[in-house]
């Protein structure tokens, strides 16, 4: 604490500033965005992290990683789908608190971790974000509204809401006002 107060009294002669950090990862974690090193990284899909938009096909001189990509779609084109999607949770009770790390289960089974966390003061819960992986059926609307979810927060379970979208404005109208 002594550290922070030199440091507050410092901060008019330098304008400093309160970052509200904490804040920042709350409204990202809400908004689904991603943070490279915990929600994905590189042994990740890039359409299995819903950043294939990012990819343009189209470009004349490609780009590096193209036939990669190409690869990966064709994949999952025989598959039916995407084997693993990075998903949304949030605890349907408001009192507990995610971390990182608690266990996701669908129908009965654990399915995946949470890879970071926070709590979403606007959806009134805690949040996280997963990978979800499938062995027999793709990752689509049909596979997290035909599960029932529930997550391991201190050995407890606790019923929660998975979604492949953000569910805090998932259509970006509040962004675009």
């Amino acid at each position: 604490m002594h550290v922070y107060e030199q440091i507050f009294e410092a901060s008019n002669l330098l304008d400093l500033k309160h970052a509200g950090l904490r804040a920042l990862g709350s409204l990202r974690m809400e908004k689904g965005y991603h943070d490279y090193g915990h929600d994905m990284d590189n042994t990740d899909a890039i359409f299995e992290v819903g950043l294939g938009f990012t990819c343009d096909f189209t470009k004349a001189s490609g780009f590096i990683g193209k036939e990669a990509v190409l690869n990966q779609m064709q994949i999952a084109e025989a598959d039916g789908g995407q084997m693993k999607r990075l998903a949304q949770v949030l605890v349907n009770d408001a009192e507990p608190l995610l971390q990182h790390g608690e266990v996701l289960w669908r129908n009965g089974k654990p399915i995946s971790e949470i890879r970071s966390a926070s709590y979403a003061h606007s959806l009134g819960g805690a949040i996280g974000l997963c990978m979800l992986q499938s062995d027999c059926e793709p990752i689509a609307k049909s596979y997290v509204s035909g599960g029932d979810w529930t997550i391991e927060i201190g050995n407890k379970m606790f019923p929660c809401t998975v979604s492949l979208r953000p569910l805090y404005n998932p259509k970006n109208e509040k962004i675009k006002v």
